[in-house]
């Protein structure tokens, strides 16, 4: 019997297993997933340099651009594996990463590390392969691809954001600079006041913009901390979303190319320069005057990153996330959803329009995957729809109305803040009624005492 071609798997032929709608699912999207990739490895091959998955391999050998994020990756694939696994996994790593550290300080190249972490990670895809079989095999290689996608996702993001710099020669800034008149300008508030705070703020907020990743790698463990118990991952967790935000947020870059108010209308992000391509020398100390917006021209470097704001985004989805979590990462996951709002508009990276987008964005996307978990029914259907909807009303108003809200500021500045608002209360009110706390127990009245 069990020789037989198609052995039987619960009563099923093996073959069928691969006709089930989850199956399917998979497999449709990873060779999506693969098609993406080899889409942008042409794509950025044209422009002369290495796309997203020549860039993972070189990261072999050749100094990571995040050492950090590799290991984060790591991390999430360790979620699978026992604690003594863990440790051998980690003190391998460190053990790969010690000799690529000595010989960049001996060379005197750039020293970073991370080398160790994509070793493992590797190598545990082909211990999946060759060591194990079954619901174990398929484990240990969710784990894997999860790491891997966190690291991808970064790669694919950097090539995108190549790809708008180089096929988006003029951005619309003047068309948000303009609409942000009706929130009162929050990008140059903020830009002044994070100014004052000196070197200390600067360097706060900037660690916790450019550690966002590492952030949400702290949370999906929280949320993942079971899965090497019960051997199986929850059936939605934070990296999703996180994934499907990268995913989906450099196509409205090509839509809405912007490039933020310290390019634009500053000096250069860091200080760096960039007068040549700026329209104006006004940010942070004085807002652009209300006139009739128009396209203006860039260079062929600076990624149009801005609309919407995905570092917004990602920490809307780390504080929904944060929320069925502990004291500490509900702490954490404010304080991080406020410092990066703050450094995204106080370091000139954003406009306020951008962050109102931004989380309209991620709560739309997130009230999709739930839905999508839970199976689709009127009230998921209602609410992705709604939040689609204002989504693309915000976009239009600010290419369209951009003047009339500069100047009624009164008016479409509560109206901006009421769409957001309207957005996160429905989310708020169609998740209660998915996921209603239990019921309080009925105290019984005292029955008089027989005598």
């Amino acid at each position: 019997m069990a020789s037989r071609v198609f052995s039987r798997i619960k009563g099923r032929p093996a073959f069928a297993l691969w006709r089930q709608p989850r199956a399917i699912l998979w497999t449709t999207g990873g060779v999506a997933g693969l098609g993406f990739l080899i889409a942008l490895e042409i794509s950025a091959r044209r422009y002369g340099l290495p796309g997203p998955i020549t860039n993972q391999v070189q990261e072999l050998i050749f100094p990571p651009a995040s050492g950090p994020l590799l290991y984060a990756g790591m991390a999430l694939m360790m979620v699978v594996l026992s604690w003594r696994e863990r440790f051998i996994a980690a003190g391998v790593a460190i053990a790969v990463d010690i000799p690529f550290f000595l010989a960049r300080w001996a060379l005197d190249a750039k020293m970073t590390f991370g080398n160790g972490a994509l070793w493992v990670m590797l190598g545990y895809a082909v211990i999946a392969l060759t060591r194990r079989t079954g619901p174990e095999r398929v484990l240990l290689l969710k784990g894997v691809g999860l790491g891997l996608l966190l690291v991808a996702g970064r790669k694919t993001g950097d090539t995108w954001l190549l790809i708008t710099a180089k096929t988006r020669p003029a951005v619309l800034d003047p068309y948000m600079a303009t609409a942000d008149h009706a929130l009162g300008n929050p990008s140059w508030l903020m830009g002044r006041l994070v100014r004052a705070t000196g070197p200390f703020g600067e360097l706060l907020l900037d660690l916790v913009y450019g550690q966002l990743a590492v952030a949400a790698v702290a949370v999906a463990l929280y949320q993942l901390r079971t899965v090497a118990v019960e051997r199986r991952f929850p059936s939605h967790h934070l990296v999703r979303t996180f994934l499907v935000i990268g995913l989906l947020g450099p196509g409205i870059y090509m839509i809405y190319p912007v490039v933020g108010p310290i390019l634009a209308y500053g000096t250069g992000a860091f200080g760096t320069g960039g007068e040549q391509w700026a329209a104006a020398l006004l940010w942070p100390d004085a807002p652009l005057p209300v006139t009739t917006p128009h396209p203006m021209s860039f260079d062929d470097i600076t990624p149009r990153n801005c609309m919407p704001s995905l570092h917004t985004a990602w920490a809307t989805a780390i504080f929904i996330h944060s929320r069925n979590g502990p004291r500490a990462l509900r702490f954490a996951g404010t304080f991080w959803l406020i410092a990066t709002l703050t450094a995204t508009l106080g370091f000139g990276y954003h406009y306020g329009v951008d962050l109102i987008a931004g989380v309209v964005f991620a709560v739309t996307i997130e009230a999709a995957l739930r839905s999508l978990q839970r199976g689709w029914d009127r009230s998921g259907i209602q609410l992705v729809a709604y939040g689609t909807a204002v989504f693309a009303a915000l976009l239009t108003s600010y290419r369209y109305l951009p003047v009339e809200m500069a100047e009624h500021p009164w008016m479409f500045g509560p109206l901006l803040l009421l769409a957001m608002a309207s957005v996160v209360y429905g989310y708020i009110r169609t998740t209660r009624l998915w996921d209603p706390k239990a019921a309080p127990l009925r105290q019984l009245e005292p029955r008089p005492e027989l005598v």
